[in-house]
């Protein structure tokens, strides 16, 4: 499901399916999901049956009956319209997973030692496959032998290979995905039905979405709300005639569909698809929509510090010499110690020395030179050429390594390292022939734009917690720069969990990533759970989503995902039950006007007739669904606000605005339809 390969939500093939769908879902068994909705096919069946009594009995004036009826079924099949449209874009998708998985052939290693070609669907958990450079993945599973360059680009979306190896944290491979070099050996992790991409099927479907907690809580209050409006108008009937002004069924239907909320629920479930969908679009897979909106609930978000909040690998940024050392000699030994190192860390001591000193990097092979690897013994590496010794390394084994020479490492020395390592930073001491020439600061370097961001979580009102191995002092320095609100130091699995279980006692909803075996169990405890598709089968399996790109700031997208689908269902929400205050005037003076003429001045919109005014409150109730489609698809804009704010910002716009639009939306169909003659 690459990006490039993105299916658009007006593609013809969707749209025409979508169409096709509406009409299969009249089936009431799947309407009465949708009790709103059911009432109104209930409305629409109803009048059906007495509009063809009164064309079989010749009834004069059946015009107005065949419209009402005919806009009673078009609200029905808008409201499915808009359901089957937001699963239009997942059933395209699900195609081309399910095509591309049944086609993939799989390389079986057999007991005798000898392959088997079968087909990818044919194999089973524990399964063993031989994978060379071109073939595809046939399924997920775990390498146990080899390491290769692999394309996930058909799952992530990105065109750059990643490195996958036996043994560690990136181990984990994915069916579907092309080896680029070598050839590695993968035992078989799920059975058929059971894989990733099977899974992505699923939930790009939507077929099987359940409702989330505040989505049922909705469905009640709709559904109550349904009743109250049923009971009112089956009981207006009585009074009608009282007041010797009788109203036909066509009127009283038409009267109860456009009070109920029909707009919200006709959207609701498309409203809850279409936030599942934005989510996949963002490369992240919500294993249920329960996570999705829990996203949206989040009080407080924990983030590793690596990857996360800084580049991931500390990198030089300054040269400190000691007094008698130019910082010219020190970046020179610098440089030539790192030549050799291919770490992160060493790749950046060259870089800041040829930036800043205009140092480059030589070639020492004609000098006989002897590069010393780091290990855990010795906490130090370096070179040694032209009877020169250069080490470089933490300030215990450079000290001990020029004490050694019955020297002693100068004061200054210390001095320089304490004042890096209470600023947050990492000190790197070089020395020259046991001779201390000075200090490499490296530092973690903070992702631009993060300070902004979690500025802006605080706004919603969400708490951040940094996580990181760091010793406090550092952990605290990053803390302050990158702007979280707290930060817990040298964490453990331990640690994690309890400070998860913490939160959750006092009644928070709590989000992290992770990608690691050793983050399963905090991933599982957590609220919203985002394992890294890079990580373990473990932590896969812990979580509720999954990010495809293995980003780990994709967490603060994804809780910004949430929000917007919460917010659009609130937007929604409080235009449709708004609707119903024009809706209100626009129908009762039409009903009664004649019997009690005083109820005229409620005409406001100076309706022509009776019968105009009431077909134009039904005609705008089927359209308005339509028109907000396109909404409740792409979402209401996200906006980094307080609850306080958003709630009087839905008031505004959509709780105001749901009251003036039915009355220019009714006055102008109005006119257009005593305009073309037809009331």
């Amino acid at each position: 499901m690459s990006k490039e390969k993105s299916v658009s939500i007006w593609d013809p093939k969707i749209i025409t399916r979508a169409l096709v769908d509406s009409i299969r879902k009249l089936n009431p068994v799947a309407m009465m999901k949708n009790p709103v909705m059911f009432v109104v096919e209930v409305g629409s069946v109803i009048t059906t049956l007495l509009l063809i009594r009164d064309l079989a009995t010749g009834v004069a004036g059946v015009g107005f009956a065949l419209q009402i009826t005919l806009w009673l079924w078009f609200t029905v099949l808008f409201a499915n319209f808009a359901e089957a449209m937001a699963k239009g874009r997942g059933k395209a998708q699900a195609d081309n997973l399910r095509k591309a998985r049944t086609e993939t052939k799989a390389r079986k290693l057999l007991p005798n030692g000898q392959t088997q070609e079968v087909d990818a669907p044919q194999l089973r958990k524990d399964d063993v496959v031989i994978v060379a450079a071109g073939e595809f993945i046939p399924s997920d599973g775990e390498i146990i032998e080899g390491v290769a360059s692999v394309d996930e680009s058909a799952i992530t979306g990105e065109s750059a290979p990643v490195i996958r190896e036996a043994g560690g944290d990136r181990s984990a491979v994915t069916g579907g995905t092309r080896v680029l070099s070598d050839q590695i050996k993968i035992r078989i992790t799920s059975n058929p039905g059971e894989t990733f991409i099977d899974r992505m099927i699923a939930l790009v479907e939507g077929a099987e979405r359940q409702k989330t907690p505040n989505e049922i809580a909705l469905n009640i209050l709709l559904a109550g709300l349904t009743i109250i409006f049923l009971l009112a108008v089956v009981t207006l009937q009585p009074f009608a005639i009282y007041s010797s002004a009788p109203q036909t069924v066509f009127v009283l239907v038409s009267l109860l569909v456009c009070l109920i909320p029909t707009t919200i629920g006709g959207l609701l479930s498309a409203i809850g698809i279409a936030g599942m969908d934005r989510l996949i679009q963002h490369n992240v897979l919500a294993m249920s929509g329960r996570a999705v909106e829990a996203a949206g609930d989040v009080n407080t978000l924990l983030l590793d510090k690596t990857g996360t909040i800084t580049l991931g690998n500390r990198q030089a940024t300054e040269f400190i010499a000691l007094s008698g050392v130019s910082e010219n000699e020190l970046a020179d030994a610098a440089q030539l110690s790192s030549l050799a190192d291919e770490t992160p860390e060493g790749r950046s001591i060259i870089v800041l020395a040829k930036e800043r000193y205009k140092l480059r990097g030589r070639e020492l092979g004609a000098h006989e030179a002897h590069f010393i690897p780091f290990t855990a013994q010795t906490r130090m590496s370096g070179v040694d050429y032209d009877g020169r010794e250069i080490r470089k390394g933490a300030v215990d084994a450079i000290e001990k390594y020029v004490n050694g020479n019955g020297s002693q490492a100068p004061r200054e020395l210390r001095e320089v390292v304490d004042r890096i390592s209470r600023a947050g930073g990492t000190p790197l001491v070089v020395a020259d022939n046991k001779r201390p020439l000075g200090v490499i600061y490296l530092k973690d370097i903070v992702k631009g734009g993060m300070k902004e961001r979690f500025d802006q979580l605080r706004a919603m009102g969400i708490k951040t917690v940094m996580i990181t191995g760091d010793n406090p002092l550092t952990a605290a320095t990053i803390a302050r720069e990158a702007g979280v609100d707290d930060f817990l130091a040298e964490a453990t699995p331990e640690d994690k969990m309890a400070l998860i279980k913490r939160e959750q006692a006092e009644g928070k909803l709590v989000a992290m990533t992770g990608d690691g075996t050793n983050d399963a169990p905090a991933l599982a405890q957590a609220d919203v759970g985002v394992a890294m598709n890079t990580g373990t089968q473990a932590a896969k399996e812990a979580g509720n989503m999954v990010d495809l790109d293995s980003n780990p700031t994709k967490l603060i997208e994804v809780v910004e995902i949430g929000k917007q689908l919460l917010m659009t269902r609130g937007a929604l929400t409080t235009f449709s039950i708004a609707n119903d205050v024009a809706k209100y005037f626009a129908i009762i003076p039409a009903m009664f006007s004649a019997a009690f003429p005083v109820l005229n001045s409620l005409n406001v919109m100076r309706l022509a007739t009776p019968q105009s005014a009431i077909l134009s409150a039904v005609i705008f109730n089927a359209l308005i669904i339509v028109v907000l489609i396109p909404l409740a698809l792409k979402g209401v804009k996200y906006r980094s606000l307080s609850a306080a704010a958003l709630f009087r910002r839905n008031l505004l716009i959509y709780g105001l605005g749901g009251i003036i639009v039915p009355f220019i939306g009714i006055k102008l169909i109005d006119v257009i339809i005593v305009a073309l003659g037809l009331a």
